[in-house]
């Protein structure tokens, strides 16, 4: 007789099906395109970036104002509580006063009310115009940090997209030596009861079992590092379910259709062609002219220019029309404001000031001598950048193409492996191979395997650290300006 299922267990059988689909929907698989497209959204980096800008937009129209007029409104108004009094001479009342008598004379009204209207304007500044080009080059430089920026953002959502799938594979890798071993100590422990296999092989393999745990383990967390980090790049919570598309052991680098989808993503991911064969001229002239920081020093000689020009020109004299409007009114007794047009006096002035500097204690020359260092030393600084740009594209080529060389020939390391494995496993179930020859042939196709991983992620570390240094990073430089700087 069956018996019943227990309310208890539909309970637990209820439970452990919400927690699968709680993981499943926790879970979240990802392109290469897709984190750089969420990063690009959501990086704080270029929030921050974005915030410069702003700033230096605002400076900019701050530089503006000074083109118009400044217009001033004042009003006042004031009770005396006790007026003041003069003494006066009484005769200037009273001629037959005594002439030294002196009278007490009040001067004023209980309230008083007084309102004015200033307005300057600039005819001439000299340092004006040079203050806002110096705004609009310092504004340049703010939208090439921001290229900058998200250009660095894109290159360390790849580096570490690229470290996690090697992660991955390292995981695998293990796991896969882990099985072929459990799966070679099954059959040596049967061997060995037949009397084919000593104690010693058994152990020998268990050893191995053991020591590989270790290194899973290692894996695994450096696999949970690495998706924490991808996690703050794309701004997400909760990175221990991300799972990156792609797989290196999978990728053919010469033959790029001949790869999965997720992993001719990954192949085409960059702003040049992989069929390049050479450094080319295009290369350098690229980096000149794209490159952030070659940009941002030319835009700080320019920055400099203007405040050199802005030093010089405080030598000039500053010219500026004014003029001004006032009404005064005065009352006794309980205040009614302005009410009494005969008590109101009104006042206009209209001039021309001219200021000229003429001995500020060689302050200027100083500042100018300044201006003069600062514009020598960013051409120092952009001469050397260039210098460091040219060489630096030279060295990741260099290091990209050795990637590539020892890629190819690791996947012939692979096939080896892979051959010369099957041959001592076959071997060792006929007892014609030991267990030491299996063990080796084991280690030296998990280390082949592993070694073709690293070249491939080598190649594409390179191929990310040489869009950077050319300046053309894929989903940064392919779109618009506005885009980028919303």
């Amino acid at each position: 007789m069956k018996k019943p299922i227990s309310s208890y267990s539909i309970f637990i059988l209820w439970m452990l099906l919400i927690s699968a689909e709680l993981m499943m929907a926790q879970e979240h698989s990802l392109g290469l395109k897709e984190a750089v497209r969420i990063a690009l959204e959501n990086s704080e980096d270029i929030k921050d970036a974005r915030l410069d800008l702003e700033i230096a937009s605002e400076q900019v129209s701050e530089s503006r104002s000074t083109l118009f007029p400044k217009i001033d409104a004042s009003a006042a108004y004031s009770r005396n509580l006790a007026i003041a009094s003069s003494f006066l001479p009484a005769v200037i009342f009273d001629p037959s006063a005594d002439p030294s008598e002196l009278i007490p004379v009040q001067f004023g009204s209980d309230n008083i009310w007084q309102s004015n209207i200033n307005v300057e304007q600039n005819l001439f500044s000299p340092t004006m115009m040079g203050a806002m080009s110096a705004a609009s080059r310092f504004l340049d430089i703010q939208r090439e940090n921001v290229r900058g920026r998200a250009q660095s953002v894109v290159t360390r959502v790849r580096l570490i997209y690229y470290g996690l799938l090697l992660s991955q594979e390292q995981v695998r890798l293990v796991e896969n030596s882990i099985a072929r071993l459990d799966k070679s100590l099954k059959e040596t422990s049967a061997l060995r009861e037949v009397g084919l296999a000593t104690d010693y092989d058994v152990l020998r393999l268990e050893v191995e079992l053991a020591n590989l745990n270790p290194s899973l383990l290692q894996a695994k967390s450096s696999v949970m590092e690495l998706k924490r980090d991808l996690g703050i790049e794309l701004v997400i919570e909760e990175s221990d379910g991300l799972i990156v598309s792609g797989s290196l052991a999978q990728i053919t680098i010469d033959d790029v259709e001949n790869n999965s989808a997720a992993n001719r993503e990954i192949l085409e991911f960059s702003s040049w062609s992989l069929e390049t064969g050479t450094v080319t001229e295009n290369f350098l002239d690229t980096a000149q002219e794209a490159r952030p920081d070659l940009r941002t020093l030319d835009q700080s000689e320019d920055l400099r220019r203007a405040e050199l020009r802005i030093e010089r020109a405080r030598y000039l004299p500053e010219v500026v029309l004014f003029g001004s409007y006032g009404v005064t009114a005065q009352q006794n007794g309980s205040p009614d404001f302005f009410a009494d047009p005969k008590l109101r006096a009104f006042s206009q002035q209209a001039g021309l000031r001219v200021t000229w500097p003429l001995f500020g204690g060689f302050s200027k020359d100083a500042r100018i001598d300044q201006k003069q260092a600062a514009l020598s030393q960013v051409r120092v600084q952009r001469r050397l950048a260039r210098a460091r740009a040219g060489a630096e594209i030279k060295t990741i080529w260099d290091q990209l193409q050795e990637a590539r060389l020892r890629a190819h020939g690791q996947r012939k390391a692979v096939e080896l492996a892979e051959r010369g494995f099957e041959i001592v496993s076959a071997e060792y179930r006929e007892g014609v191979m030991g267990q030491l020859e299996l063990t080796d042939a084991e280690v030296a196709l998990r280390q082949s395997e592993f070694n073709y991983a690293g070249a491939v992620y080598d190649f594409l570390v390179a191929q990310a650290n040489l869009d950077l240094a050319v300046g053309k990073v894929p989903m940064v430089d392919s779109t618009s300006q506005s885009e980028l700087l919303k």
